[in-house]
């Protein structure tokens, strides 16, 4: 990655801290006395180090398994971690998180579509991953501050235009992610092998699959569910 700016990694670890910022003040509003918020603000920062610490050394260079080791040890935890909330911790946690603060969290969408065309430019992902490309995902951050201004606007939450941005946003987030797995330099790849998407298996980018997208997705999901629920606060 001695091609990359400095500066992209610099923006980049700003963008993700961001995230877990809106992360850690939603958990915040939860109240940190309660058994989910505990065991999230413990797991959040070891979890965050962990990647940073077995992608500096270069455990995610070798993507030659299937699933490549990203899934195995990156993403699949993550998610297998979103899907224990939703088991368990439904009424006591998710319903309980601020629904303008899971809507605001998406602006950082629009620094890592950013970072995103930085690596691309440096030859470090390809280009259908960023907006010149096929990944579209800038719009939910760009939409992000809008949906939060019209929904909320008034003393009634506009429930509509809270559902139809969080569908968008998963469809997005599914396009972006899709494209990013088959260009990725492993037997999975289907696209992209002039220039593969080299970029999420160093640090600091092992962030974006790892900390990032979870962090984008469990909003959606936490939002629709409180919508479904009619847990509007």
């Amino acid at each position: 990655m001695e091609t990359v700016p400095g500066y992209v990694s610099v923006v980049f670890i700003l963008t993700t801290f961001i995230a877990v910022a809106f992360l850690l003040q939603a958990v915040k509003k939860v109240g940190l006395r309660s058994a989910p918020s505990n065991i999230l603000v413990f797991l959040l920062p070891l979890w965050i180090l962990f990647q940073a610490v077995i992608a500096i050394y270069g455990f995610y260079l070798d993507a030659s398994g299937i699933p490549p080791r990203l899934v195995l040890a990156g993403v699949l935890p993550a998610n297998l971690l979103i899907i224990t909330y939703f088991l368990f911790f439904r009424a006591e946690f998710i319903e309980r998180l601020p629904l303008r603060l899971l809507t605001l969290v998406h602006i950082v969408r629009i620094p890592v579509e950013i970072v995103l065309f930085w690596l691309f430019k440096s030859g470090a992902v390809p280009q259908v991953m960023t907006f010149a490309g096929l990944n579209f995902d800038i719009l939910s951050g760009i939409l992000a501050p809008i949906v939060y201004l019209l929904a909320f606007r008034g003393g009634t939450v506009k429930k509509w235009i809270l559902v139809v941005y969080n569908i968008l946003g998963i469809v997005l987030l599914a396009n972006i992610v899709s494209i990013a797995v088959m260009s990725l330099p492993s037997p999975m790849q289907q696209i992209a092998f002039d220039q593969p998407n080299r970029a999420v298996l160093y640090y600091p980018y092992i962030w974006l699959p790892t900390i990032i997208v979870p962090i984008v997705l469990f909003s959606h999901l936490a939002s629709l569910w409180k919508l479904a629920r009619d847990k509007t606060a």
